[in-house]
């Protein structure tokens, strides 16, 4: 056994010079000898492995080869031959990424900022107890609008917005709230509100709800506790001494209600006078008290964490009274005060848009931040401006660095009770001159408490009042029914307490020639439904070419395709007569699109008399006469018929925003301009 030990041992390993193998083994000389048993280097303790140190390799005459040893490695890799187009791609890797970096840095630095889901396209207002019943009780419903999805998206819509549908006693339109978290039975249950939802976000659109948070119903349980005096409630509604002898009540002063008479009722409960600026069922909280706020702050977050995605906040200019409660001036300093009982006797410097109230309704918009921050789940903003000025309507745009409402309503349009070119043109120039830049106009034609315009101005002039919002910069939004041209219904009869003025442009969707105009399939609906239902409905209208609603489809569809409307320039030429001329241009863009809208009789307009380089011919690109489509027009002899618009598009070299004459009438709320080029927008024009 020693032997052999000793005999592994004592092996010697000898290598020769470097010589190629190509990688494989070849005759390596080792050799392994049996040592002289008594020779001390065949002793355990001397057991020697000999290594004879490598010779310097002879590299001269060597070729790379596969599986070389890193010193040949290294003595090739020096060379230039093998070093220079390594270096060179190093340092080009480098510099690639350096440019790539620098790229992506610069484009994100010059690109202008995305529009925003309410900004991409129409919103859709709807009266939910009027638009269609699902269960026959002659009731709009929830499941109803769940229903009717499909036929939303057809109008190219982003955002449908839902007007008041919570639990309420039907006074004033459902704006007296009797629980601010509970859907009215008439419109489903909260399982109902929220497999709308879920079905609204399911078809890539947004919900915003109406929230009215001036007031409640007499009936919620504030006002119980208000009117008992219990803790915290006490003071959660405005209430003032007040005498009442043989049945008639003496008010603390001559507020006057917006619906007339005043606006201080007797609770015999409490034996104290409470605050109502609209009917005396709806009572206004005290927003002076910390407690009030911070329970309408809850409410708030209570249906964003639905999932709600803005809110539309009604008669926020009412907010705060005035302490003092003195008397407001009268508009006719003769009349005897007695007799001062109509809401326009009076200027109402005390009773709306007091100091602090834009402080609250920013900080409604505090709350809906903290549920924005999510990447495309921001929550959109917009208030009431109810019978304001556009001045004092341009303040809830907020401050330069203090935002508030993403936009107040803009329902000056509405408010048009016959066609006028030179009224819609100053209507147009008052919003655009006055509102704050940056900020984002929107256009509304209609609304729940609004003459249909069908009524206010004449069928000839619906598709023409629809071209005009789906061609102004901004965010139209079209309350429903007026894409398919309904009219007012005559005042009907009923047993709620209503103001039957503003009955009339809520009647049932007309959706076919069916009975109920296929709003319901009950023996009866809540309203009639308008007497030309069998010709004016979607079913019909969506099978001719030249109906409102396949224009509306066709203009909505233009909008959302069309980067000159969606986010260009906008140049207004003036009237001519009853014409109402503006442009749509882009930074970058060799066209411009050239809307003329004719709100008077059959007229000619000399196009070449506004702009001298416009071209003797343009093409109509879209028109409300599907007739004149596609064909061109003598610019200097342009025939619109009554009630006509057309889309005419032309190329140019020199967009109008860029003449002298017309800078002070060209506006973009957010410009950009285009390449051509690389296809792309960029704000560094």
């Amino acid at each position: 056994m020693a032997e052999k030990k000793s005999k592994k041992d004592s092996i010697g390993i000898r290598m020769k010079g470097c010589h190629t193998n190509n990688g494989f083994v070849e005759n390596e000389d080792v050799l392994e000898k049996d040592l002289d048993p008594g020779s001390p280097a065949n002793s355990p303790q001397h057991s020697i492995v000999g290594i004879v140190g490598p010779e310097e390799p002879d590299l001269k005459n060597i070729q790379p080869y596969a599986g070389m040893p890193k010193e040949v490695l290294f003595h090739f890799s020096r060379q230039a031959r093998y070093r220079v187009p390594r270096e060179v791609l190093f340092w080009f890797t480098v510099a690639s990424m350096l440019a790539l970096t620098g790229a992506t840095i610069a484009i994100i630095i010059i690109s202008p900022k995305c529009l925003d889901w309410w900004q991409a396209g129409p919103m859709y207002q709807i009266y939910p107890r009027s638009f269609k019943d699902s269960n026959k009780d002659g009731n709009g419903d929830l499941k109803g609008i769940q229903d009717k999805l499909d036929y939303i998206k057809t109008l190219n819509i982003k955002t449908v917005w839902i007007t008041s549908f919570y639990k309420s006693s039907l006074k004033d339109f459902r704006h007296g709230i009797e629980d601010f978290r509970e859907i009215d039975p008439i419109f489903g249950t909260m399982k109902d509100f929220e497999n709308l939802l879920a079905a609204i976000h399911d078809k890539g659109l947004k919900l915003i709800i109406d929230f009215i948070p001036n007031h409640t119903s007499d009936k919620h349980a504030w006002f119980q506790l208000s009117r008992n005096r219990t803790g915290k409630y006490t003071d959660y509604y405005i209430w003032h001494n007040c005498s009442r002898e043989n049945g008639i009540t003496t008010p603390p002063n001559n507020w006057l209600s917006v619906y007339g008479n005043s606006s201080w009722h007797f609770d015999e409960v409490r034996n104290q006078c409470y605050f109502h600026q609209f009917t005396k069922e709806q009572p206004d909280l005290n927003f002076h008290n910390p407690d009030v706020q911070e329970e309408i702050k809850e409410i708030i977050q209570f249906w964003l964490t639905k999932g709600v995605d803005g809110f539309s906040f009604e008669a926020v200019k009412f907010l705060l009274e005035a302490k003092h409660l003195r008397d407001e001036a009268q508009v006719n300093k003769t009349q005897i005060p007695d007799t001062v009982t109509h809401y326009s006797e009076l200027y109402h410097d005390f009773t709306t848009t007091q100091v602090g109230m834009h402080d609250i309704v920013r900080s409604f918009r505090q709350t809906m931040d903290q549920y924005s921050t999510e990447p495309g789940r921001y929550r959109f903003m917009g208030t009431e401006a109810y019978r304001d000025s556009i001045d004092s309507t341009m303040m809830y745009y907020g401050l330069p660095f203090v935002q508030e409402a993403d936009f107040p309503f803009n329902d000056y349009l509405t408010r048009l009770d016959s066609p006028s070119g030179n009224s819609v043109f100053e209507t147009i120039t008052s919003w655009m001159k006055r509102m704050p830049e940056g900020k984002w106009p929107n256009w509304m034609t209609g609304g729940p408490d609004r003459a249909r315009l069908t009524s206010r101005l004449g069928k000839e002039y619906v598709n023409t009042m629809n071209m005009l919002v789906l061609t102004l910069p901004g965010t139209p939004i079209t309350y429903y029914g007026e894409e398919i041209g309904m009219g007012n219904i005559l005042a009907p009869n009923l047993n709620e307490s209503y103001d039957v003025t503003t009955l009339l442009s809520k009647s049932p969707m007309q959706w076919d020639n069916s009975s109920n105009a296929g709003f319901s399939e009950g023996s009866r609906s809540w309203l009639p439904t308008g007497t030309d239902y069998n010709t004016v409905n979607v079913d019909v209208q969506k099978t001719q070419p030249r109906s409102a609603l396949t224009l509306y489809q066709e203009l909505s569809f233009l909008r959302a395709n069309e980067l000159l409307l969606s986010r260009g320039w906008f140049c207004y030429l003036g009237t001519s007569g009853h014409f109402v001329v503006y442009t749509r241009e882009m930074d970058g863009m060799d066209r411009i699109l050239l809307v003329v809208l004719n709100f008077g009789e059959s007229s000619q307009l000399n196009l070449k008399d506004m702009i001298s380089s416009i071209p003797t011919k343009v093409r109509i690109r879209l028109s409300t006469s599907s007739a004149n489509r596609g064909s061109e027009v003598d610019t200097q002899a342009v025939m619109a018929d009554k009630g006509e618009g057309l889309i005419l598009e032309y190329s140019t070299e020199s967009p109008l925003h860029y003449e002298p004459g017309f800078r002070d009438r060209c506006f973009v709320s957010s410009r950009a301009c285009y390449s051509s080029t690389f296809n792309i927008l960029y704000s560094l024009c």
